[in-house]
């Protein structure tokens, strides 16, 4: 321990320095992409279509074709706020 400090003591000074609930070193997280609003939507009407389908790449092959197909003031309509 730098300057004599003993362990108790190092470990003390480590739980204050503690934030909440959060890791050191961990980034809060950003809002999501108008692309995970959109798919976060598709997903709920595509398993209603489709109630069989079991599969994630299917969905995810679907959700990518309408959003190719969509235009750019659709897009920026399902921006989150």
């Amino acid at each position: 321990m730098k300057g004599g400090e003993y362990k108790a003591e190092a470990t003390s000074t480590d739980q204050r320095l503690k934030t909440r609930g959060r890791k050191p070193g961990k980034k809060p997280k950003r809002p999501p992409s108008a692309f995970f609003v959109f798919l976060e939507d598709f997903r709920k009407e595509f398993n209603l279509a489709n109630p069989n389908n079991k599969s994630v790449t299917t969905v995810g092959k679907a959700a990518g074709a309408r959003w190719k197909s969509m235009t750019e003031e659709d897009k920026s309509s399902q921006a989150p706020p």
